[in-house]
């Protein structure tokens, strides 16, 4: 029995060394042998035995409501792949090393095939959520990574599984550990379905906020306002519809200078800085009469085509790259209103209908002239846009902190295990 180093982070009052043994010394391992593989025509939408299958696996849980069952014979044939409350469950096959922690289980179940299930040797030695979340920190698939040759695995054979090494404390401790872990787990399944209610709210307003096809007015609209929605074409909205610089600015690149907006920059409505790109002054300033000032509008006109987004004051005077701008507006325009339409299912498929290419999308600004788009009153534009730029607000803020949490646990793992 070999002895490891400790933590950099432990709970109070727990100084032993970590002790450490191959994954097979601290639990089985067993899955559906090949003769016990089940046919596509065995899967049953409804019974009394549910089926597990690593596809049902999601953030390390068990979605139950994706699950098939199976007929008692099935369930019956092998009592090592028989699962509770508790078990810990590792893919195999398909999309390797995920690992799910078996949690409110109301009926039996059993797996299919492409999935181990563990049982603990001894359960006064290894506590069953610390094997867990040991198993589903990114130790597993960086040894498996370390063990594979001849290119991608696609298989997690069980004589790599049996050897990764499992380091220890004592249980007390791990049961401490693997609590902490869960806190955080429940903490982030918490904001992630927030974040998801928030975005399907967003995406039923967006189709009913705005008039469908063929409609003069939206389904839900703000009191005090009856009027129809107009039809109008960009080019009656817009005096400048026009490409941004679409040469080669390579050369022009600078570690430090003018931010160039690209089309990488424009997703779903909004202006990210996932990746950026500088250019010059000289290159900069020869721009200057396609420069993008506050309240302008881009558009994507190749690959990701019609994602759009509305130009920030912090973002005025800058310089874009294969981009389609709305600059100039001629009448009065609630530039955030178009931005948000353009996200309606409407919008897309308008969009969608003028576009060209098949391995990569193309819009023409020429085409994007004749768009026409639904205009309420300024009072009522200004009310949409604003319910939608609060709702992105409140997406963005539970996006925020989900990171923070997902990058908290990121950081744990490594100080609070060996």
């Amino acid at each position: 029995m070999e002895k490891s180093r400790k933590p950099k982070i432990r709970f109070k009052g727990y100084n032993d060394d970590w002790e450490q043994r191959k994954l097979s010394e601290v639990a089985s391992m067993h899955a559906r042998i090949g003769w016990q593989n089940l046919r596509t025509s065995e899967f049953l939408d409804k019974g009394d035995y549910m089926l597990i299958t690593g596809t049902d696996f999601v953030d390390g849980s068990i979605d139950y409501s994706t699950c098939h069952y199976v007929a008692r014979e099935r369930y019956e044939q092998d009592r090592n792949i028989q699962i509770s409350n508790g078990s810990i469950l590792i893919t195999k096959d398909g999309t390797l090393g995920k690992v799910a922690y078996v949690q409110g289980l109301s009926v039996p179940a059993t797996l299919n095939a492409g999935v181990f299930n563990l049982e603990i040797r001894n359960v006064d030695m290894i506590d069953e959520k610390y094997l867990f979340q040991y198993l589903k920190a990114p130790f597993l698939m960086d040894y498996v990574d370390k063990k594979s040759t001849g290119g991608t695995i696609k298989h997690l054979n069980q004589n790599i599984l049996i050897d990764f090494p499992i380091i220890y404390p004592t249980k007390e401790e791990q049961a401490l550990i693997g609590d902490y872990f869960q806190g955080i787990d429940n903490l982030i399944t918490l904001h992630q379905r927030k974040l998801e209610k928030l975005m399907n709210v967003k995406k039923s307003m967006l189709e009913k906020m705005f008039p469908k096809q063929g409609s003069k007015v939206p389904e839900i609209r703000f009191n005090g306002f009856t009027d129809d929605w107009e039809q109008r074409k960009l080019s009656d909205i817009y005096q400048n519809i026009g490409n941004a610089f679409v040469g080669t600015a390579t050369p022009y690149y600078v570690e430090q200078g003018h931010f160039y907006l690209e089309s990488n920059n424009i997703k779903n409505g909004q202006i990210n800085h996932n990746s950026e790109v500088f250019i010059n002054n000289d290159f900069y300033e020869r721009q200057k009469y396609k420069w993008l000032h506050t309240g302008d509008m881009v558009m994507v006109q190749s690959g990701h085509v019609g994602h759009a987004a509305v130009i920030p004051e912090k973002l005025d005077n800058s310089a874009a790259h294969a981009l389609i701008m709305f600059r100039n507006a001629k009448v009065e325009i609630e530039p955030y209103l178009l931005n948000y339409q353009y996200q309606t299912s409407n919008s897309k498929k308008k969009i969608d209908n003028i576009t060209t290419g098949n391995t990569i999308k193309h819009i023409l600004a020429s085409d994007m002239k004749q768009f026409t788009v639904d205009i309420p009153s300024i009072g009522e534009q200004q009310l949409v846009a604003n319910y939608f730029i609060q709702l992105d607000e409140l997406i963005t803020l539970h996006q925020q902190k989900l990171e923070k949490l997902k990058n908290i646990k990121k950081s744990m793992l490594e100080k609070m295990f060996i």
